[in-house]
């Protein structure tokens, strides 16, 4: 069976965006794949996390894991500071990994415009590269973000994975992978590591908005509902979304915030309501008070069965630490193999 890789930042619970992009496909890889599917701890240091919720964003995401339906009888589930030989394969490809390439890598420079509080829209070209190099920047971009991709990287190969289930905004650092591993193969004269495909099923991967209006759905941007919220908290929420005053013209194109909602409509509804508001829609009848009822009612459904689970699963510490001990074991099986054989490439044989 071909190897799956693919791991979430600790950042905070996970929410709709991550089921519908992630998860739901997880749940169907492990049934024919051998899968590794960890919590991304050291990522989350990027941010620096205060201790105390690292640990409990951690166990959020575990629960999430759980709860969805990525079942450890099937998948491996580890937390990727458990495995310290990710850390240490990390620490060789970084070795052979230009800085200049990392820092034109178009979600660093996203990441260091947020970070030193520049404008994409408003900053010239050059204007991140200035402001991480001056020296009284009191917001510094830690060199963690900078390779940010070179961990990406050592975490899909040291499993040695043969695909990678990723979204728009990680591409980039897939194809980086491909090449540190096409790189350290042609320096050393080896044919170890493979270069990894991306993995879909073949379909578009979903992209979940947003309530806010902007981007895609997160767990930092406060526009997210969670796999853990309540029905009332749903409801909130969804009513809180961005809205106008409706279609004057029949059949007119829908604003971004308003194809949003239609966006989440599609995934948690049946054809037959989608296309009712279509309709509603094209013939300037659109009422978004029973779109959004219609929308609340039908993500409830979906995430019910979901939060039951995480209500129960997150009182059960016991299991909990069950799953992380014997992830950790399973992966360190194959883990301790890759990097033995990384040490002797490298030449640090033992005497």
């Amino acid at each position: 069976m071909d190897i799956v890789l693919s791991g979430i930042r600790s950042t905070g619970k996970l929410h709709l965006g991550n089921y519908f992009g992630a998860l739901r496909n997880f749940i169907r890889m492990q049934e024919e794949n051998n899968c590794y599917f960890f919590i991304a701890d050291i990522h989350s240091l990027t941010t620096h996390p205060d201790p105390t919720m690292l640990h409990e964003n951690v166990k959020n995401v575990l629960v999430d894991y759980l709860a969805a339906g990525i079942d450890p009888g099937k998948s491996v589930i580890y937390v990727q500071s458990d495995v310290p030989e990710t850390a240490e394969l990390y620490l060789y490809l970084n070795m052979h990994v230009g800085i200049g390439e990392l820092m034109r890598t178009t979600s660093f420079k996203d990441k260091a415009r947020q970070q030193l509080h520049i404008d994409r829209l408003n900053s010239e070209e050059g204007d991140v590269e200035r402001e991480i190099f001056n020296e009284n920047n009191k917001n510094s971009v830690n060199a963690g973000l900078l390779t940010y991709p070179v961990l990406m990287a050592a975490d899909i190969l040291i499993h040695r994975a043969d695909k990678v289930p990723v979204g728009k905004d990680q591409e980039q650092h897939l194809e980086m992978t491909r090449k540190f591993a096409r790189r350290f193969n042609n320096f050393y004269g080896v044919e170890y590591f493979k270069e990894p495909v991306a993995y879909n099923f073949g379909n578009e991967l979903v992209k979940i908005p947003g309530l806010d209006g902007s981007g895609k759905m997160g767990k930092s941007e406060g526009n997210a509902i969670y796999l853990s919220d309540s029905p009332n908290e749903i409801e909130k929420k969804v009513k809180k979304a961005l809205t106008d005053a409706g279609p004057r013209v029949p059949n007119s194109p829908k604003p971004d915030y308003i194809e949003n909602l239609f966006t989440i409509l599609r995934v948690v509804s049946t054809a037959e309501v989608v296309q009712h508001f279509e309709d509603k829609w094209n013939n300037c009848e659109i009422r978004y008070g029973d779109l959004k009822k219609q929308l609340a009612e039908d993500i409830i459904r979906v995430l019910s069965p979901i939060r039951e689970r995480i209500l129960e699963i997150e009182r059960d510490d016991a299991y909990l630490r069950k799953v992380t001990m014997e992830g950790a074991e399973k992966a360190r099986e194959n883990t301790s193999k890759t990097i033995a054989d990384i040490r002797e490439i490298v030449g640090f044989k033992r005497f």
